[in-house]
């Protein structure tokens, strides 16, 4: 158990990095940042030595956003055609209105 650890310049870049941006990235653009930087090392290799190393991104907050404005126009009536019932279950021409 007395090797050297050969990550051991890639974890210092890797801490670096990620204290550069907040703790914002994760694995997947550490990887990309490594790359930028000349580093060539495997996605899963980065994701292990920020496990060992104890770094995880903080993940952003997606709020929920149900209201999406007016969904649709309404068609204009150019038919003129009378949608109006003065009964519930009227029936007009055979046609149930």
């Amino acid at each position: 158990m007395n090797r050297l650890d050969k990550y051991s310049e890639i974890k210092e870049v890797i801490q670096q990095v990620f204290n550069e941006h907040r703790g914002r990235y994760g694995f997947r653009r550490i990887t990309l940042e490594l790359r930028n930087r000349g580093y060539l090392i495997n996605h899963k290799t980065v994701r292990r030595l920020m496990n060992e190393l104890g770094l995880k991104c903080l993940e952003r907050i997606k709020k929920f956003r149900s209201y999406r404005g007016k969904v649709g126009r309404i068609a204009p009536n150019i038919l003129q055609r009378d949608f109006k019932a003065s009964n519930p279950s009227q029936m007009r021409n055979g046609l149930r209105m």
